[in-house]
C-alpha cells in the first residue's frame, strides 16, 4: 500500500513544479535572445524619404547590417507628423524583429497636440537605443529677401501673416519652434504642413514659402550646397556643424532653446534581454568613427545611453512639452 502524503507534501510539490517551468520558460528565452537577430528586423521609419528620420534610419540599418551582420530593412510609414509610424510600432508583436527611429516630435510634442492619439509612448513603447540630438534650424532660400532673423521679424510687423514658414508635418518639435518664436517674437506668419521635410524643402527653394523650419539633418545638405541660408538655431548652444549660424537666443530672445533627439523603440513587452543586445550593438557602432563622422556631417552628433538612461530622458521630456505646448495654444485636430 502507497504511502500517504501529507497535506503539506502536495503545496511543495506544486512549489517545486513551478519553479521548473520558470526555470526551463527562463532557459529558453535566454537561448532565443543568444540567437538574437535570426532573421531580417524591420525598421520602421515614421517619415517619407530624404528627411532626417530617414537618413539616421538608413545610416543605423545599413551599419547594422555592415559591422553586426545582422539584416535592418527600413520601412516608410509617413503621416501625421510620424505618428502613423509609431501608432504602427506601438500595434507590432514585441519580438524584437519590428522597431521605429522615434523622436521628440511624435513621442514627446504629438501627444500633447493631437487629441485622439492611439498611443502613450511612456507606456506602450520601450527605449532602447538613443541614436542622436540635433538643433531646428530656421532656413530660407539663398535667393531669399531675407539675410536675417531681424529681416524676418521686420518684415512680419510690417504686414501681418504675409510670410510663409513650412515644417515636416503638424504636431512635430519643428511645427512648435516656429510657433514658439512667433509668440516670442509677438508675429504673425503662417504656417503650412507638409508630409516630411523633403516636400518642404523642395517648396522653400523654390520660393513657394517663405522660410522653413527645419531639423539640421534634413537640410544640411541644401546648406552645404549654398542652395538654403540659415538664419539661427534654436539650440541652447550653437551647432558644432554650422559654428558661424547663430542660436535664436543670441538675437534677442532669452532662453529660447528647441532641440530634438532620434533613438530606437519597440513594443512595451519586448524581452528586455533582446532590448539590452540591440542597445549594446547600436552603442558599439556610435562609437567608430566613420558613424559619428557621418552623424555629424549630417548637422546631428551621437549619444549613447542605456535604456534605463533613454526612458528617463523621454519621461522627463514628455512632462516638460506638456507645458511648453499649452504654452503655445497650439493644437492639431
Amino acid at each position: 500500500m502507497p504511502p500517504v502524503q501529507s497535506q503539506e507534501t502536495f503545496p511543495m510539490i506544486r512549489k517545486l513544479i513551478v519553479l521548473m517551468l520558470v526555470s526551463l520558460l527562463g532557459a529558453g528565452l535566454q537561448a532565443q535572445t543568444l540567437a538574437f537577430p535570426s532573421k531580417p528586423v524591420r525598421l520602421i521609419v515614421p517619415f517619407p524619404p530624404g528627411g532626417g528620420t530617414d537618413i539616421l534610419s538608413r545610416l543605423v540599418a545599413n551599419k547594422l547590417t555592415e559591422v553586426s551582420k545582422w539584416t535592418v530593412v527600413p520601412d516608410n510609414r509617413a503621416g501625421a507628423g510620424g505618428t502613423i509610424g509609431i501608432a504602427e510600432a506601438v500595434r507590432a508583436a514585441p519580438t524584437g524583429y519590428e522597431m521605429v527611429m522615434g523622436q521628440k516630435d511624435n513621442l514627446v510634442v504629438a501627444p500633447w497636440l493631437y487629441k485622439n492619439l492611439s498611443y502613450d509612448p511612456t507606456r506602450d513603447l520601450v527605449a532602447v537605443a538613443h541614436v542622436a540630438y540635433t538643433p531646428v534650424v530656421i532656413v530660407t532660400a539663398s535667393t531669399s529677401r531675407f539675410k536675417s532673423l531681424a529681416d524676418v521679424v521686420a518684415a512680419a510687423r510690417a504686414a501681418p501673416d504675409s510670410i510663409t514658414y513650412g515644417s515636416p508635418g503638424n504636431g512635430t518639435t519643428i511645427h512648435l519652434a516656429g510657433e514658439i518664436f512667433k509668440s516670442a517674437a509677438n508675429i504673425r506668419i503662417t504656417h503650412v504642413p507638409y508630409k516630411g521635410s523633403n516636400p518642404a524643402l523642395m517648396d522653400v527653394l523654390a520660393g513657394n514659402v517663405d522660410l522653413m523650419v527645419s531639423s539640421l539633418p534634413s537640410a544640411m545638405a541644401q546648406i552645404k550646397a549654398g542652395k538654403l541660408r540659415p538664419l539661427a538655431v534654436t539650440s541652447a548652444r550653437r551647432s558644432t556643424s554650422l559654428p558661424e549660424v547663430p542660436m535664436v537666443a543670441e538675437l534677442g530672445y532669452k532662453d529660447f532653446d528647441v532641440s530634438t533627439w532620434y533613438g530606437l523603440f519597440m513594443p512595451a513587452a519586448t524581452p528586455r534581454e533582446v532590448v539590452a543586445v540591440v542597445n549594446a550593438e547600436v552603442n558599439k557602432l556610435l562609437a567608430l568613427p566613420d558613424v559619428k563622422a557621418a552623424i555629424h556631417a549630417q548637422g546631428a552628433e551621437t549619444q549613447s545611453m542605456t535604456p534605463e538612461q533613454f526612458s528617463s530622458l523621454l519621461k522627463s521630456d514628455y512632462q516638460k512639452w506638456r507645458g511648453i505646448v499649452q504654452a503655445s495654444g497650439a493644437t492639431v485636430e
